[in-house]
């Protein structure tokens, strides 16, 4: 973390128990992901959160999985969420399972019993929720509410047994059922489920509510800062409830705002319908904002740090503009990212002044921001593709491309002017005629002719052909989430398009899943694992500029 900036609020504090002795002066935070899906970029700030409080004052983070619900969770997630742990950066001190503690914690709740803080409900789930009143009207108890200590011992030992079906019957805290915080009107902390569990099998058939399994799991870690997101505040006192009926460590819990990131939703349980339902090619499509989405799009684990760094710790709710996190990637890989020459949407070239079958070797930059980048070689020939776009029967003035008459660089070899050009019977463009100034070589231009545009191109007998998906924003409006009616009726429709045949260096042909580049002019590109030997297929990360933004302000 920066040291430039002054402390967030959960710094000040974990800084005021260090100085004041608070648990030893110990930090020990935890990440806790229930292995339900896959990881998002609102993960991300947490996991940054957490491991890198503890980092900066010496301390530990565990990885704790919520595994108390066996019907949502599978070991897949386990995988891919150690594996998005570990891309960002961080190691864990201990990979623990609130499953881990089932047995602890099914202690805890029959000392709760014996204490009379606890009992065994034969209600529904629509009458629990009616006894629970509304905000602004106090709950009421049941009959059920008064049996004896020794009938609830008997009664949740016979739900262990799975002696009742599922619904049957509940454990439920015995707290305040005209508490103002809903939470605290005795809540619901066991609940009988027969499935078969990822890790303890069908060893269990009752399992621990989040609101029961979350402090006490703290607590038998002897976590000292649990840091959650605003949601919980409500859930705070009855964190410190069982806590101090029942004795034990007190951890304490903390809140900050979850990451809200516009033109995208942020919900496990809508991601999980955009993969089933195929709106997207999985967990992993580089449109999701997932960890791993984002890693298969082409970012970088710094740049994902650095974009959590940047937005903060707050205590209040906010919409973050992706576009920060776009530029957080941009900025990095303007240092770091290899300048090649692809064109995605070709036509061609012949510069009929260039001698037939002729070809040179032409010196080009990898990196201007990096001397140590070296250089490597272009094959230039008499035939080349440009893109389209860089081409004009009719162009405007302050047009620097090429049009009939007009002069322009290419990058690394000659200038070069339209003499003329054909077209098809639809009107389109099949073939410019240059001629080529032979003086004007780059790094050795004696021509003394000075034109303002510069295009990229690839030689026609050379050039690979590559798949190219370009990526874009997956909402076109910016909080589908709040928006009337189905989320998914505002997928943007442009959000991913498909370049079967680019034409790029034949040097392309050698990267590796995950080697990122820059196609000059065009934005930054990622290997993706779908490419094959001859064949290989690249991910636009980011636009080389923020076009959103001129968008938003034409609108």
């Amino acid at each position: 973390m920066s040291e430039e900036r002054s402390l967030n609020f959960l710094e000040q504090i974990v800084e005021e128990d260090i100085a004041n002795g608070v648990n030893g002066g110990r930090v020990l935070t935890r990440f806790p992901p229930e292995p339900n899906g896959y990881l998002h970029i609102g993960h991300a700030k947490s996991i940054c959160l957490n491991f890198g409080l503890a980092q900066k004052y010496g301390g530990q983070t565990n990885l704790r999985f919520d595994d108390t619900n066996p019907v949502t969770e599978d070991t897949e997630y386990v995988e891919s969420i150690k594996g998005d742990i570990r891309w960002l950066g961080f190691e864990w001190a201990n990979e623990l399972y609130a499953s881990d503690y089932f047995e602890q914690l099914y202690g805890f709740a029959v000392e709760l019993i014996k204490k009379g803080l606890a009992y065994v409900d034969d209600s529904s789930a629509a009458e629990i929720a009616a006894q629970k009143g509304t905000p602004t009207e106090p709950g009421k108890g049941n009959p059920y509410r008064n049996r004896s200590v020794e009938e609830n011992l008997q009664l949740f030992a016979d739900m262990r047994a799975g002696k009742f079906p599922d619904g049957a019957k509940t454990l439920r805290a015995k707290v305040d059922m005209a508490s103002p915080n809903m939470h605290m009107r005795d809540p619901i902390m066991y609940r009988i489920k027969h499935a078969h569990h990822h890790r303890t099998g069908d060893a269990w058939c009752i399992y621990p509510m989040y609101d029961f399994a979350h402090g006490q799991s703290d607590s038998i870690e002897h976590i000292t800062h649990s840091i959650c997101t605003l949601e919980f505040i409500p859930h705070r006192p009855l964190y410190d409830w069982f806590i101090e009926k029942l004795g034990i460590f007190p951890s304490h819990q903390y809140e900050f705002a979850r990451l809200n990131l516009n033109y995208t939703v942020m919900s496990k349980r809508k991601l999980l319908q955009l993969v089933n339902e195929g709106h997207v090619s999985g967990w992993d499509d580089p449109r999701m904002p997932t960890i791993s989405g984002y890693r298969r799009r082409g970012y970088t684990p710094s740049s994902i740090r650095t974009f959590a760094e940047r937005i903060g710790v707050q205590k209040r709710d906010n919409l973050i503009d992706v576009g920060l996190l776009e530029f957080c990637i941009r900025e990095e890989l303007n240092k770091t990212a290899n300048r090649v020459m692809a064109v995605l949407d070709p036509v061609k070239v012949v510069i009929t002044t260039y001698p037939e079958g002729q070809t040179e070797e032409l010196e080009a930059e990898n990196n201007p921001e990096d001397a140590s980048a070296g250089s490597r070689k272009v094959t230039f020939s008499n035939t080349i593709y440009i893109e389209r776009e860089d081409f004009m029967e009719n162009p405007p003035k302050k047009f620097f491309r090429l049009g009939p008459g007009l002069k322009v660089r290419l990058k690394y070899a000659y200038i070069i002017q339209c003499d003329t050009f054909e077209t098809d019977a639809a009107g389109n463009v099949t073939t410019i005629y240059c001629s080529h100034i032979a003086e004007s070589r780059s790094g050795a231009d004696t021509s003394g002719i000075n034109v303002k545009g510069t295009i990229h191109w690839v030689s026609a007998a050379h050039a690979a052909t590559a798949e190219v998906r370009l990526y874009d924003r997956l909402f076109s409006v910016e909080h589908p989430a709040t928006e009337e009616g189905d989320f998914k009726s505002f997928l943007n429709p442009d959000s991913l398009q498909v370049i079967p045949n680019a034409y790029i260096e034949p040097a392309l042909l050698e990267a590796k899943p995950g080697d990122r580049f820059q196609f000059l002019r065009k934005g930054y590109f990622c290997a993706d694992p779908d490419s094959t030997p001859g064949k290989p297929v690249f991910n636009r990360t980011v636009t080389l500029k923020d076009t959103w933004a001129k968008e938003a302000k034409k609108n």
